[in-house]
């Protein structure tokens, strides 16, 4: 074979491999998957309680599919709703994201924003999610409707926990929250919500879109037992293997998605810990809808008594 005609194949060999890649990620972005986690950290006694986590549902209008998924999972019946940010992504969504919701915001229910939430997303290259952080921050887009979701929202009864501490009675639990505005946009107000957990609660949750040090940091010390995000996509582009290779945060890959404790060398029990649930989100940008190895997922988690053996009830 000549030069030319070698060069020629493998020009075209690539560039199958490019589409077959491409036509890989735009398919998985929409093999929406529910995660079932186990959370031992009730008190001993305590019937399991059922947390929906929701994050970065990056919804536009005409998402058929994902509203009607994300509407399917009212039949759960979670005892309470965690949502962490970024739902929209198109600044006519509020109407579609609050229907495709629908009872679920009827159910005990907590929320924060996400950068997404307030600036309508461009067209980026995704490549560029897999960079160092440079810092830039999106801001100059048009604002997005997030002040009517907030309103509709908590119209709904749902707790808003931007830079806000709180406190919510779940099947006779006593939940305390602290939430905090995005840290990705540095709206962070630690100092708001800083200090000792709620001692009498019966779980105690931090909140917040991005999952920066600073936050797991604030929350693990205050004595929060479980910190719930999600922001990083989980990864959005990984290897083969699910392994992330970013998290668009100073949070590292390893924990890029899923449950986890911080700090990330801790244990159960050990003081200044917590668990840390990351939601690897159900969205893209609406431009570049592409996920590789890295399906968009909602979470269910079962909290349940520390000790085993202890729930009480069936």
């Amino acid at each position: 074979m000549s030069t030319a005609r070698f060069l020629a194949a493998s020009a075209g060999a690539a560039t199958l491999a490019g589409l077959a890649a491409t036509g890989y990620g735009i398919s998985e972005a929409r093999r929406y998957t529910l995660r079932r986690v186990e959370v031992p950290l009730l008190p001993a006694g305590a019937r399991p309680l059922r947390v929906l986590h929701l994050s970065d549902l990056h919804v536009t209008p005409g998402q058929s599919r994902k509203l009607a998924w994300i509407r399917s999972l009212a039949g759960l019946q979670p005892d309470l709703v965690v949502d962490t940010g970024d739902n929209l992504s198109h600044r006519e969504a509020v109407p579609a994201v609050c229907d495709a919701l629908g009872p679920l915001l009827d159910v005990p229910g907590v929320f924060v924003h996400g950068s997404n939430d307030y600036f309508e997303p461009t067209m980026r290259n995704p490549l560029r999610y897999l960079l160092p952080d440079d810092g830039t921050r999106h801001t100059e887009s048009a604002q997005l409707p997030w002040r009517e979701l907030s309103r509709r929202f908590t119209e709904a009864g749902w707790r808003d926990l931007t830079n806000r501490r709180d406190a919510v009675e779940v099947q006779g639990l006593r939940l305390a929250f602290a939430g905090v505005d995005d840290p990705h946009l540095s709206y962070d107000r630690l100092d708001v919500v800083a200090g000792p957990a709620d001692p009498v609660a019966d779980v105690r949750l931090g909140v917040a879109h991005a999952p920066y040090l600073r936050v797991l940091d604030q929350y693990a010390t205050d004595g929060y037992d479980a910190v719930l995000a999600g922001h990083t996509h989980g990864g959005q582009v990984c290897l083969p293997t699910g392994r992330a290779l970013a998290t668009n945060c100073d949070l590292e890959p390893a924990r890029a998605r899923g449950l986890h404790r911080h700090p990330a060398d801790s244990r159960p029990g050990d003081p200044g810990s917590a668990w840390l649930h990351v939601s690897a989100g159900l969205g893209t940008n609406p431009y570049v809808r592409v996920r590789v190895a890295c399906r968009p997922e909602a979470t269910l988690l079962t909290l349940v008594p520390t000790s085993p053996g202890s729930t009480a009830g069936p």
